[in-house]
């Protein structure tokens, strides 16, 4: 049996075949194109052929993909969006929306409301609902919503509410109208997690295209087996999880390089540079898994508050242009992109990138230097050492201690990296490590996360450690993993002395191993 990983980066897109014992067979590299899934088709097509396996035996495809990336960052192809929030009178001073950028806002906002109820911190009612408030919003906005996006105050502690609205919500707009509820997204505070629901109704036309997508180029090539989408935090959720949370597969491209970093260098602990054609991404492997940021992640200018990496994105790449002369230069950060092989010096192109450069200091593509001989080699170095520099700045903001940490390098773009770097131990660039992120979404492990607020005055700890463990347990279930293969990745548990009723916030995270 085999598993196959595909991971669709800005200029090029992997992919890679592992066996059954998770060693890779092969793994292939292919020009990401303007459309996206020809290029999918064609990485998974070459992958197949060069690896002359059979298809058949093909039990697993996992995807990496930046379309709801791009889909935010471009504002196309996004869905209308009609936002119910649970908060009145609690939260009338803040209206939803507020703090979005206003072209983005213009692209995603068809109405809103705030409606009677919500819950305190404890999961005490501060208000019932009321039907009427529903009915008449939705009468307002039938026949033209395409989405619907509900929150509601502290509905991660008691989702009743945001569950009973949205089934009042179907009886007017139909079954078959998307609907997002916060408490499945996002942690505690209801802006953020209110701005992550929306944005997920808003890309539920994109990842429903994306997820049935990817499905039609496996039948194209006649592959039958069981689809997998790479999320965000570097487990696997299936193709019904995937339409339904496209949100989760934002900056899964990062993960999964840090995933296969790890995999490949049999390095648990680490920072992880991933240097591509457009970008260089910055992440640290804690136990294997990424570092998660610890504080509210923006998305195309709003603030969000769901699982996301902790990474640091620069400019720094193999398609990076170079501009200027020896005295007064300029490196990125745009970047040639999927184009590298017409544009840079190196491939006969007249644009100075990132990879000429290497190529003229001895550091990549020996059998193309002729192409670089007029290259001045003291301006080259003075570009290299600019490098360096921010490329140990960037290192440095991803640290947490003064102590020399090794570097684990991935991505065909790495050949721009110093062999030495300040406050860096060992450099590891394992094998496969220019498709390290079609490994990564090929290795892929199901995970379930929950948050939750207690009252310590009425539940013990321990008591409830076990139920957010176990309604962990059961999401990682629901989104395909395997119940006996089941365990806790990390428990986080912190009181918070700003609340009464000695009350304690608890995180769990729980991975899995695939049905």
């Amino acid at each position: 049996m085999y598993r196959v990983g595909i991971d669709v980066g800005g200029t090029n897109t992997d992919a890679c075949v592992l066996d059954e014992n998770l060693n890779v067979i092969h793994s292939v590299k292919m020009p990401t194109t303007e459309d996206v899934e020809s290029g999918i088709f064609n990485a998974l097509d070459k992958v197949i052929k060069e690896s002359k396996i059979d298809s058949k035996l093909i039990k697993y495809a996992m995807l990496g993909t930046t379309h709801c990336t791009n889909a935010i960052v471009e504002r196309k192809r996004l869905n209308n969006v009609a936002m119910i929030r649970i908060a009145k009178p609690a939260t009338v001073a803040i209206e939803p929306f507020i703090d979005w950028p206003e072209d983005l806002r213009e692209k995603v906002e068809l109405d809103s409301i705030i409606i009677t109820g919500g819950y305190e911190f404890d999961g005490r009612l501060i208000a019932d609902l009321c039907k009427d408030e529903i009915v008449e919003f939705c009468n307002r906005v039938k026949d033209k919503v395409e989405s619907v996006a509900i929150s509601g105050v502290f509905s991660p502690v008691n989702n009743s509410q945001e569950k009973t609205v949205a089934a009042w919500v179907r009886e007017v707009l139909g079954d078959d109208i998307p609907i997002s509820l916060s408490n499945e997204i996002g942690n505690i505070g209801i802006l953020e997690r209110e701005n992550a629901a929306i944005l997920n109704s808003a890309l539920s036309t994109v990842g429903k295209d994306v997820s049935l997508g990817f499905k039609n180029a496996l039948e194209e090539l006649g592959i039958n087996c069981d689809i997998y989408f790479s999320q965000n935090d570097g487990t696997l959720m299936n193709l019904e999880y995937t339409m339904k949370y496209p949100i989760f597969t934002i900056g899964c491209g990062v993960t999964n390089s840090i995933r296969g970093a790890s995999f490949l260098s049999k390095v648990k602990d680490a920072v992880v540079v991933d240097v591509g054609g457009t970008t260089c991404d910055l992440g640290i492997l804690q136990n294997g898994f990424p570092r998660e940021s610890a504080i509210s992640v923006q998305i195309g200018g709003v603030h969000t508050n769901f699982r996301m990496p902790d990474i640091i994105s620069i400019g720094l790449a193999g398609g990076t242009i170079v501009k200027g002369d020896e005295d007064n230069f300029e490196i990125g950060p745009q970047s040639v992109g999927y184009k590298i092989t017409e544009e840079a010096m190196v491939f006969g192109g007249n644009t100075l990138t990132l990879s000429d450069v290497a190529a003229k200091l001895g550091n990549a593509f020996e059998d193309r230097v002729d192409k670089v001989k007029d290259l001045d080699e003291s301006y080259c170095q003075k570009i290299q050492a600019k490098v360096k520099e921010t490329l140990e700045d960037a290192i440095d903001q991803m640290k947490t201690s003064q102590d020399d940490v090794d570097l684990v390098l991935t991505g065909g773009g790495s050949i721009i990296v110093p062999d030495e770097l300040q406050g860096i131990g060992k450099i590891i660039r394992p094998p496969h490590y220019n498709a390290a992120n079609a490994i990564g979404a090929a290795l892929g492990q199901v995970s379930g996360d929950i948050e939750k607020v207690y009252s310590l005055d009425q539940i013990s700890r321990e008591e409830a450690i076990n139920k957010v463990k176990q309604e962990a347990i059961n999401k990682a279930v629901k989104a395909g993993a395997k119940e006996e293969t089941i365990e806790v990745l990390f428990i986080e548990d912190v009181p918070l002395a700003y609340l009464p009723g000695n009350a304690i916030r608890i995180k769990i995270k729980v991975v899995g191993d695939l049905i």
